[in-house]
């Protein structure tokens, strides 16, 4: 009897063993050297925006607590607006050379001969998920999918409301790309993003996986929950409530724009706290490098009351309509506050807590700095501009060799040299911020010139006291910028591919146009294969009769429109020839082209 209990406390013993042993390998796979990677981007949110950096208005714990727990960089640098830092991020390259020159007109479609950390690490054997916001391509062969990301479910163009199909699109009922097919989501966007970036890795917890969740908010159209709006409208938010160090608030407080930009910044961090919690209750947060950033300095916006919402006003003066830290300008330019993101990293157990570190860094170092985290060798025909941070992030005793960041954004289809642009060394920075709008400007603009160390805030231009090093700055952008901008032909931009397998019918938005002609816009597109088409438009409201025009290489074909059109589905299948074309569209009222907000091309044989 004796020994018959001794075996069953045996059996007992072994049995919990191996639960547990079981359990430990279920929670912690990652522990041979391949941690998890989640990378979380917030849209248009400045430090300013974030209560740890000592603003007395907003609520973000989770935030807070991600810098706290966490490695930061304290000028950590980014491009001034979205689709070319988000080049820059997922190439480690600068955004010129990836053919990303703007964030609209096709300038936003990044060539799909670039390779992205997602296929780096797939490649590896990670598991890659993007949910948020890509904006460096809607269509094959630019979609995530088509990138390196497995699981997808991005929305299209830059921002909600942004000229898509349907028109009724807002954050609470968000046109989706879910793995390249379009559908309408149902709840407030951030939301959807997490509760997917949260099913992925819950999926996936027992290998390797990568979640880039790059939020589509703050950004316009400044649409929030009842819930977190009310509390900031109850509020105080006038510029004299913010700290006063540094340059100056500007003009009278937009009360109302900035209860919503802190109504939806604090549900991000809901989000983020939502996710770091899963980590937690799954035992991943020990294997799991969490990296926090945003895209571009803080937004101003402006409420348009035919639109009925807000829309981004980025270059519009005042250029310090908001609190940003005693930083000067916002989102769009060249100064610190528009190119000057906060960078939080956590990897608990291997890299230390609430340290902050100096040293400059930018967008172009995250990938060669999670590949080095992750143990995944570079490809070796993959050619880097940024530098893994792993030495500065452990700590480790080395000479760190002083460099130079560069930055450059303006509107149009081609880079221009001097066209504002900006050079961060440890100690100084070059700064030419005229003509990011893109209209005419005399050449050349006067160079400001600022000591980082003594002047973080950019309140005293030294130039005149300091011309050898403008000049020596000034030479070694010039060099940059004919390094960065030979590898491309900008008049040949990436191409949307029609009728392919991988993707029919075919939605080209307003923003995938590039630029006007005789009928309207035009699209440079590759038709895959030769065959015939149908093709629909949809437009803004006619109020008179009208018509709509389709045009490729020697044919044209149009259909009246009668007062109130939306939208027209041409009666005539067309015929496509194989190869590289340009599509033209347009509406015809009262003598008068106007835009067409989508084009629908399907191939039917």
């Amino acid at each position: 009897m004796l020994g018959v209990i001794l075996i069953q406390r045996l059996a007992t013993t072994l049995l919990s063993s191996f639960i547990l042993l079981a359990a430990a390998l279920h929670a912690s796979p990652v522990t041979s050297g391949h941690p998890n990677v989640v990378l979380i981007m917030a849209d248009d949110l400045g430090s300013g925006d974030l209560a740890f950096y000592g603003n007395p208005k907003v609520r973000t714990p989770h935030l807070d607590q991600l810098a706290r727990e966490g490695t930061r960089f304290e000028h950590f640098y980014v491009s001034p607006v979205c689709s070319p830092t988000r080049a820059s991020l997922m190439t480690g390259r600068y955004n010129f050379r990836t053919g990303v020159v703007d964030t609209l007109l096709g300038r936003q479609s990044m060539h799909p001969d670039e390779v992205t950390l997602a296929e780096m690490l797939r490649k590896a054997g990670y598991r890659t998920g993007v949910f948020g916001k890509w904006h460096l391509g809607d269509s094959y062969p630019m979609r995530p999918v088509d990138q390196g990301f497995e699981e997808s479910l991005v929305i299209r163009t830059g921002g909600t409301g942004q000229l898509v199909c349907p028109r009724e699109e807002t954050n609470f009922r968000p046109v989706l790309l879910h793995n390249g097919r379009q559908t309408t989501g149902r709840g407030y966007v951030a939301d959807l993003f997490t509760d997917a970036a949260i099913r992925f890795l819950t999926q996936y917890r027992d290998r390797p996986f990568f979640v880039y969740l790059p939020f589509n908010t703050p950004h316009t159209p400044l649409e929030v929950p009842e819930r977190y709006y009310r509390a900031y409208r109850r509020m105080n938010l006038e510029h004299s409530e913010f700290p006063q160090s540094g340059h100056p608030l500007e003009g009278k407080a937009d009360q109302e724009m900035i209860a919503r930009i802190y109504g939806m910044v604090e549900n991000l961090d809901d989000n983020v706290g939502r996710l770091l919690a899963k980590l937690e209750e799954l035992q991943l947060a020990k294997d799991t490098i969490v990296m926090f950033m945003s895209d571009n300095g803080p937004l101003q916006a402006r409420y348009d009351p035919q639109k009925g919402f807000y829309l981004d006003a980025t270059n519009r003066r005042p250029i310090n309509a908001r609190y940003n830290r005693g930083m000067l300008d916002l989102k769009g330019s060249m100064y610190e506050g528009g190119i000057r993101s906060p960078f939080f990293i956590r990897w608990p157990g291997t890299l230390k807590s609430n340290r902050a570190i100096e040293t400059i860094a930018a967008h172009i170092d995250v990938v060669p700095t999670l590949l080095e985290a992750c143990g995944v060798p570079k490809p070796s025909q993959v050619a880097l501009d940024g530098v893994s941070l792993m030495p500065l992030l452990r700590n480790e005793q080395t000479r760190w060799p002083d460099r130079n960041l560069y930055f450059q954004w303006h509107r149009g289809d081609t880079p221009e040299l001097y066209r504002a642009f900006a050079v961060r060394s440890q100690a100084y920075k070059l700064v030419q911020p005229n003509g990011a709008d893109g209209a005419e400007m005399s050449m050349p603009q006067p160079l400001k010139l600022f000591d980082m160390k003594m002047d973080p805030l950019e309140m005293n231009n030294v130039a005149d006291t300091h011309p050898e090093i403008v000049q020596t700055m000034r030479a070694e952008y010039e060099r940059w910028f004919k390094d960065v901008t030979s590898g491309r032909n900008y008049s040949d931009p990436s191409r949307i591919h029609l009728g392919s397998s991988k993707e029919n019918p075919t939605r080209l938005t307003w923003h995938d146009s590039r630029g006007g002609s005789s009928v309207g816009r035009y699209y440079d597109v590759t038709a895959e294969n030769a065959g015939s088409y149908r093709v629909a438009l949809q437009f803004p409201v006619t109020s008179l009769p009208g018509t709509a025009s389709f045009s490729v290489e020697n044919t044209r074909i149009t259909k009246a429109l009668k007062p109130g059109a939306t939208a027209c589905t041409f009666p005539r299948i067309v015929y496509l020839p194989a190869g590289q074309l340009r599509l033209e569209v347009g509406v015809e009222q009262g003598g008068k082209v106007g835009r067409v907000e989508c084009v629908e091309i399907e191939r039917t044989k």
